[in-house]
């Protein structure tokens, strides 16, 4: 599944990197790519976690672009 990733710049200059499907999903790092490679581990774990307990995993957002 893809999941979208929301990364942001923070006043400190960490990256924080969120996963809008996942509630609490949320991780950082001191670049773009190690924010974002954060998130695919904390993605990971998320649903790893969903599993073992039995609990549904939430679809992952999808985006249409619309011209105006």
């Amino acid at each position: 599944m893809k999941y979208r990733v929301l990364i942001e710049q923070d006043e400190d200059g960490m990256y924080i990197a969120e996963v809008p499907s996942l509630p609490g999903c949320v991780t950082q790092g001191s670049s773009r790519e190690e924010a974002l490679r954060n998130a695919r581990e904390a993605i990971a774990a998320y649903l790893e976690s969903l599993e073992e307990h039995g609990d549904p995993v939430p679809p992952p957002i999808t985006e249409e672009i619309v011209e105006s």
